[in-house]
């Protein structure tokens, strides 16, 4: 079951203190930056996060759930009334997770992907360093 726009945009108004919270939707799901890296996700309609120390430190009772068949534990956060928890939970868990990887763009050069609204849009810069000059 895919996610619905609904639950999307109810859970970025609860993420709306945070500054640079952005998502990109991935086959009826949708993926969840701070600050460009990957926190978690909207999976079947609930907020999961990466399994960190400091998520199990604020959820210590959370259930670990798949976001899809081989995919990796996460937790299913519950608080999702709570822009308070919300907050500090996603400001915990910054630290703690992986930068964003650089992917070789097939044309010589790497591109940086930055997902920086609730459009959908997705904008990339192009590192222009390594392109053959035409």
């Amino acid at each position: 079951m895919a996610s619905g726009k609904e639950y999307l945009h109810f859970i970025l108004e609860q993420l709306s203190d945070l500054d640079d919270i952005s998502y990109r939707p991935m086959m009826g799901e949708f993926i969840l930056y701070y600050h460009g890296k990957i926190v978690g996700g909207i999976y079947d309609d609930r907020l999961l996060v990466k399994k960190t120390r400091s998520a199990l430190e604020l959820m210590p009772a959370a259930i670990c759930e798949l976001p899809y068949e081989g995919a990796k534990e996460m937790l299913l956060v519950d608080e999702v009334d709570s822009k308070v928890f919300l907050t500090e939970l996603f400001e915990a868990m910054y630290e703690e997770l992986p930068s964003p990887k650089r992917k070789n763009n097939d044309i010589g050069g790497i591109t940086d992907e930055l997902y920086s609204d609730h459009s959908g849009r997705h904008i990339q810069l192009r590192d222009q360093s390594h392109v053959p000059f035409h």
